[in-house]
């Protein structure tokens, strides 16, 4: 539409009742309406521009539950047309009605995103003279009437136009200025944080006189290996006893009512690359959330030249309260990269991430508020258990499926119940919107932003929690496909732990002595036992060697190696069967079935993708394997523990 024109046609209000009315003609000047509450104020105001009085009735009601407005309810919920709607506030006005705003008219600025989180006005700048794009509000618009007709040339140098469409050119406007900030805000903020230089000097030089005097030990001290072994040996065991310890204590959090009163803003953001196949799926899930409509804000983040996934979503017909962010294309092609992009115009008080392919249980919203009103202020992120739904498709789905249950159900909270860092998992974590902004938001360079942004929250003096409802996504099925995401996965771990031990005295005062030796034995831990878990497999060389030529004295050093070592076997495979298993329903024991004899084989799949990730870390640090997603089968998922 030209500047200058007014909007044609009437009001569109959907599900209106029979003897509602749509003015075609210039509404009337607004008088100044008398004082009752604000609620009264703003339906005289609707039901002068044509909308019936049940429907607005009905949003009053709603907005009296949500504490939001008669306006917000109305187009949020989807009760009017936002075109229209804003096409009959610029007739009451009497002036022009833009519907798209060319983002070229707009400059850009630091101060352009605060119009993300609420729009009101952005200045177009046309050639000839500056325009003010407004958008109204119904309560407020008698007197904004007013204004005009005391100052008539007010009204030549404003158009009215939608909240969507004045978005859509911030986004455009400041896409490069956002962009640049998303990339390098953490490096340039928090250098110490980042992951964009993979090894630093010191810790290149450190690990050279290392690795050299390693070398030479080797071949001069015949008694290097044995000790070597032994350590490496401890250290499994001591990864392993962490796991045991969640065995204590109780399995389910305890339950918080939601607090009475209004619910506050929560944004929901979803990153989306090539997702064109589970795209219905996940706008079916998200809509499934038992949240006020009006007070939620989901982000589909999706990368700006993936136009397949940005129609699969647009074809899904997402409600009003789902907006499509699209990021520009730029190095590194990472899922934290799309996030910090998303996080400027993030409306919300509280944010939870999810994966395309997950389906979050209707009630996690209102868990996590609950629990985030009954925690103290430190606590500023709550982890949600992730549940495989498909652990009977495959061996590999059916392992994956018990280490989840015993990571997310058992060895979390634990971990929180103790007041330890949390390595987060990748989806379902739930935070406090101005922490996280304070916090620097997410790595873009660090390929597991999750176990990154738990230990990071940790060294800041935050903490994070748990809760039980839970969400339910599809494990990789594949060989090639888990490879891959686990080959990810451990190279952000050994990131992680690369970027927490450039300064390990700073650390260790950060930290403190316990969190300090929990993240050595969860991180440090957990990838020494990964690359050393052959070492397991040797062990069976030797029991047949023993049961040959006989078993060695138990009080010298070999039999004391083996007895630690099949100690560590026994552990670690009945630790993760056990962890596991404990936890799961009957339904989600039925599904793994026999198929957990093939433990012994997943983990020398971890150990081949903890290899992997190691040699791929000096090439391509910031690479993303993108993992594939497909529906989920129609079988019913388990019920939340």
């Amino acid at each position: 539409m030209r500047i200058g024109e007014y909007a044609p046609g009437g009001l569109e209000v959907r599900e209106r009742p029979a003897d509602h009315r749509v003015p075609t003609s210039d509404a009337a000047p607004l008088p100044a309406p008398p004082q009752p509450d604000a609620l009264q104020t703003e339906a005289m105001v609707l039901l002068r521009l044509g909308i019936g009085k049940p429907t607005i009735a009905r949003a009053a009601q709603f907005a009296r539950r949500n504490g939001t407005t008669i306006e917000q309810e109305l187009l949020l919920n989807g009760m009017v047309d936002a075109d229209s709607y804003y096409a009959a506030l610029a007739r009451a006005l009497r002036v022009p009605f833009m519907q798209t705003i060319d983002a070229s008219l707009v400059s850009a600025a630091r101060s352009l995103d605060t119009q993300l989180i609420t729009p009101q006005m952005v200045r177009l700048h046309h050639i000839s003279k500056s325009v003010l794009a407004i958008v109204p509000e119904a309560a407020k618009l008698a007197a904004l009437a007013e204004t005009l007709a005391q100052k008539p040339g007010l009204a030549e140098r404003m158009v009215v136009t939608t909240p969507s469409a004045m978005r859509a050119a911030i986004w455009a406007a400041g896409a490069e200025q956002r962009l640049g900030d998303s990339v390098t805000g953490l490096f340039e903020s928090e250098r110490r944080f980042s992951a964009r230089i993979v090894v630093t000097g010191k810790q290149g030089f450190v690990a050279g006189i290392c690795l050299c005097a390693l070398s030479f030990l080797t071949v001069t001290a015949s008694t290097l290996s044995t000790w070597l072994h032994l350590a490496i040996s401890l250290c499994y065991l001591g990864a392993t006893l962490i796991r045991g310890i969640a065995m204590l204590g109780p399995r389910c959090q305890p339950e918080h009512p939601v607090p009475s009163g209004n619910m506050p803003v929560y944004t929901v953001m979803v990153a989306l690359y090539r997702e064109t196949e589970v795209a219905a799926q996940l706008i079916a899930a998200l809509g499934r959330l038992n949240w006020p409509v009006s007070r939620l804000d989901i982000k589909l983040v999706c990368e700006a030249d993936d136009h397949a996934t940005i129609a699969a979503l647009k074809a899904a017909r997402p409600g009003p309260q789902f907006e499509i962010v699209e990021v520009p294309a730029a190095m590194p092609r990472t899922k934290p990269k799309a996030l910090n992009y998303a996080l400027s115009g993030a409306r919300g008080e509280f944010i939870v991430v999810y994966d395309a392919e997950d389906r979050p249980h209707p009630e996690q919203l209102r868990a996590a508020y609950a629990a985030f009103a009954a925690s103290p202020p430190e606590v500023i992120c709550l982890q949600a258990p992730l549940v495989i739904s498909n652990g009977g498709k495959s061996w590999i789905a059916a392992a994956f499926a018990l280490e989840y249950a015993a990571l997310f159900r058992m060895l979390l909270p634990m971990l929180a119940r103790f007041g330890l860092p949390l390595p987060l998992g990748g989806t379902s974590n739930h935070l406090r919107v101005a922490a996280l902004r304070a916090c620097g938001g997410w790595d873009p360079y660090n390929v597991t932003e999750d176990a990154d942004l738990g230990m990071r929250l940790y060294r800041l003096g935050y903490r994070c929690g748990v809760i039980d409802s839970p969400t339910f996504e599809d494990a990789p099925g594949t060989f090639k496909v888990w490879m891959n995401q686990r080959t990810r996965w451990f190279k952000g771990w050994l990131q992680t732990w690369l970027v927490m031990m450039r300064e390990p005295v700073q650390l260790l005062r950060e930290m403190g002595p316990g969190a300090f030796l929990t993240f050595q034995l969860l991180v440090g831990g957990m990838l020494l036992s990964s690359f050393a878990h052959p070492w397991i497999f040797m062990l069976l060389t030797s029991a047949v060697t023993y049961a040959v030529f006989g078993f060695p004295a138990v009080g010298s050093g070999e039999g004391a190696l083996f007895l630690l070592d099949a100690a560590n076997m026994l552990a670690s495979y009945g630790l993760f069967l056990l962890l596991g298993r404990v936890v799961m329903l009957r339904e989600e024991k039925r599904r793994v079935g026999w198929k957990w004899i093939c433990v012994p084989l997943y983990w020398l799949m971890i150990s081949m993708a903890a290899w992997r990730a190691l040699f791929e870390l000096p090439f391509k640090p910031f690479f993303w394997n993108k993992t594939p997603h497909k529906p989920a089968d129609s079988s019913p998922e388990p019920q939340a523990a």
